[in-house]
């Protein structure tokens, strides 16, 4: 309807400039908007304030030329003007339930556009360090990263998801020597436990698999313990690997998978950081200094120069990335977006920095961030922080045996990436109305429910099967609904150009709200055939949008709860 309401709009518009009243040589695009009180109508826009200066009339007057040049419309029942010159528009019954049989029609597709026209992206999330279990942060980040990229494949884009393992440096090492102190029998609590090391239990189920010989499958490695409490080269391969599997059952449990696995280590291999580091030079950004050798990142925005190789010869981490990102531009992705924690902030403008140093064509501004905050989780109120396997934080796995997959990734999403997130172990396992994953299955759960009251009644009714005369549909709170379903298309493209699918559960929730109150208030069910088959199609429209709206956020949609 909202497209309706613009294309008439354009019609008026160029009517306008047709007749000399808006210049004929500027161009003229309507916003048209949801309007919050409908009292107001169900679409209002603002063109004439827009416009009026080119004009040179008042808004309002130029609204009411426009109004008086809208062609006619069976969608419209009425437009009105209010305050300086909105233009407000209330859609006819008839036009608003339209959207039922286009619901009904395009099923799991609608929703779905080709807006991306089959453009490349490649969505980098998640990027634990393999030294231990997953967090709840970076569920946070799974949650957000795989329903970005199942909001841009909604939207006609070539999706490619990836993983990248810092498994090179510092972090490596540690892990290593904690698996090896745990094999030769050595606790935290040692004079001898190395000073940076690991001390969850899992580093005990290392130490104990490696020992016994285990072959450990991992992506593109096998590895086999030697059992040698010795070989901290074989300790180190081993216990990467085994993490690496670790992380990856507990994303495949979480519902997300992986297109690429990429390590860090390939870019050392492979020579591409000292690719990178000659390409730097080349171009004269590169100086010394204090024994160090540093980047001009200042002359890319930066608000001090940078580190690039230490004193002692390593690479300060933000190398490496530039190397990477180069690495994905030459893979051929213009669109990269990389969802990380928040503690990622300061590395932005630094990688940028180091890629345009390249000289290598790549666009100021690339790549894309999408930044979440950190994630507190309470039980009872009370904050939990610690997980008896990881040591010292909790873990996605922890979540997902308390309330579920479908609560954890829900609940995980639900909140502005920039936001802070509390996740209310209690809420998210209750069965109430409060709880928002399982308020909106419900209603999934209640229309499925309607339909085999209806089967045992003798009537069967196939999901997607417009069935009715929907001008019986009178009600206020029916043609809401419908107004609410035609928002679901525009939602899934805002909501994907935003990079911000936390507005999908707001939809959702709102979505299921509507319909609790609808169901509890007016029975489907009743004597008069015509009016039944019309309401169950609305109910049907309902359950195809909820079902579409948590498949993309990648939790079920339940017949029977």
């Amino acid at each position: 309807m909202k497209e309706t309401v613009s294309d008439l709009l354009q019609s008026a518009l160029a009517a306008l400039q047709s007749e000399g009243t808006l210049p004929a040589d500027q161009t003229f695009t309507p916003q048209v908007g949801n309007t919050k009180d409908k009292s107001h109508g169900d679409y209002a826009c603002n063109i004439a304030l827009v416009a009026a200066k080119a004009a040179g009339c008042p808004p309002r007057k130029l609204a009411e030329e426009l109004v008086a040049r809208l062609p006619d419309s069976s969608a419209v029942e009425k437009v009105e003007i209010a305050g300086p010159g909105f233009i407000n528009f209330f859609m006819s019954t008839a036009s608003a339930f339209e959207i039922v049989g286009t619901i009904l029609e395009r099923a799991e597709q609608f929703g779905r556009n080709e807006h991306g026209k089959g453009e490349k992206v490649q969505v980098e999330f998640v990027s634990a360090n393999p030294t231990g279990p997953l967090h709840v942060g970076h569920g946070r980040g799974a949650a957000i990263g795989d329903c970005l990229c199942r909001l841009l494949e909604a939207n006609g884009y070539d999706v490619t998801r990836e993983f990248y393992y810092n498994d090179a440096g510092a972090q490596i090492n540690n892990l290593a020597l904690s698996v090896q102190a745990r094999v030769k029998g050595l606790t935290p609590e040692h004079e001898s436990w190395p000073a940076d090391g690991y001390r969850g239990d899992y580093i005990i189920d290392v130490a104990k698999s490696y020992l016994a010989g285990e072959k450990i499958d991992a992506d593109d490695r096998h590895v086999i313990g030697k059992a040698d409490p010795e070989d901290l080269d074989a300790i180190r391969d081993f216990a990467v690997a085994y993490l690496r599997r670790e992380q990856d059952l507990d994303l495949k449990a979480f519902g997300v998978h992986f297109d690429v696995y990429f390590l860090e280590s390939s870019l050392y291999k492979d020579g591409k950081v000292e690719a990178a580091v000659e390409r730097l030079n080349e171009n004269g950004y590169t100086y010394e200094s204090e024994g160090a050798i540093w980047l001009k990142t200042t002359e890319f925005g930066d608000d001090k120069d940078r580190v690039m190789r230490k004193k002692d010869g390593g690479y300060t981490y933000f190398l490496p990335d530039v190397a990477y990102h180069l690495d994905k531009w030459q893979r051929g992705f213009s669109t990269v977006i990389n969802e990380q924690g928040a503690d990622h902030h300061s590395t932005v403008t630094r990688v940028r920095a180091g890629l345009q140093a390249l000289k290598a064509d790549i666009p100021q501004g690339w790549p894309d961030y999408v930044l979440h905050q950190m994630v507190m989780v309470t039980r009872s109120g009370q904050e939990v922080k610690i997980s008896k396997r990881a040591g010292s934080y909790v873990t996605v796995r922890d979540l997902i045996d308390e309330v579920g997959r479908d609560a954890t990734r829900f609940f995980l999403a639900a909140r502005r990436v920039d936001s802070q997130l509390t996740f209310d172990i209690d809420l998210a396992r209750s069965q109430t109305n409060e709880n928002p994953v399982y308020y909106i299955q419900y209603a999934h759960a209640r229309i499925c429910s309607v339909l085999r009251k209806l089967a045992d009644d003798g009537v069967e009714r196939g999901r997607n099967e417009c069935v009715g005369d929907l001008s019986l549909l009178t009600l206020d709170e029916e043609k809401e609904l419908a107004n609410q379903l035609a928002k679901f298309p525009e939602l899934i493209a805002n909501s994907a150009a935003q990079r911000e699918p936390h507005h999908l559960t707001h939809y959702l929730r709102d979505l299921a709200g509507q319909f609790h109150t609808y169901y509890n208030a007016h029975k489907v069910l009743v004597e008069d055939s015509a009016l039944r088959d019309a309401r169950v199609s609305l109910y049907l429209a309902i359950r195809q949008v909820i079902a579409n709206g948590l498949d993309l956020l990648g939790v079920s949609a339940p017949e029977e709860m």
